[in-house]
């Protein structure tokens, strides 16, 4: 696996922003190493393969989203209130970074990728699912939020919508379409 020096963390960042704004596929070693300023064997060094280096730019990526879950079960209020600042997750990538969720990206690509790069990117689905379903049962509980059915598929239906709202601002150019999008998924169970 990758040692973690400050060099290491470069690749890291990079990868990640490559990822974010061209795709897994849409860039190598030698991109990274020429916008680092070091050789391409460099970066083989910090990471043996671009599944190595994947895998570890999608947990890396998946554990900061979960330290930001966290912060929002502890700063939310109700699972209304949860729900509302998980969107803000989504729209900080787009809005601030102008970039897309990674593992979304990585999802887009998924017949393509290595098995532990795609590994990563469904362990990121399945938490975020869990921590979804959490809210929406939270939600049932605190009468914050009304739904239907199993916790779980409203948890997938948001998930899927967050990603589709990612994807449709972006092809549109338009970033208002999110909060658009996220506005008309979140009133199905906010009232």
């Amino acid at each position: 696996m990758a040692k973690q020096g400050e060099t290491a963390q470069r690749i890291l960042a990079i990868a990640q922003r490559m990822i974010q704004s061209q795709g897994y596929n849409g860039f190598s070693f030698r991109d990274i190493a020429a916008e680092i300023g070091i050789k391409s064997a460099s970066v083989h060094y910090h990471f043996p393969s671009k599944g190595d280096l994947g895998a570890a730019v999608a947990a890396r990526y998946a554990a900061r989203f979960v330290a930001w879950l966290e912060r929002i079960v502890t700063e939310g209020r109700d699972a209304r209130h949860r729900l509302i600042l998980y969107v803000g997750l989504f729209r900080a990538a787009m809005v601030e970074d102008g970039r897309m969720c990674l593992c979304g990206m990585l999802g887009a690509e998924a017949d393509a990728l290595p098995p532990e790069v795609l590994a990563e990117a469904r362990q990121f689905f399945t938490r975020n699912v869990a921590w979804l379903a959490n809210v929406f049962e939270s939600g049932a509980a605190d009468a914050t939020l009304t739904f239907t059915g199993p916790a779980e598929d409203h948890a997938r239906l948001v998930l899927a919508a967050l990603e589709g709202a990612l994807v449709f601002a972006r092809v549109n150019g338009e970033p208002a379409a999110f909060d658009r999008i996220a506005e008309t998924a979140l009133a199905r169970y906010t009232g």
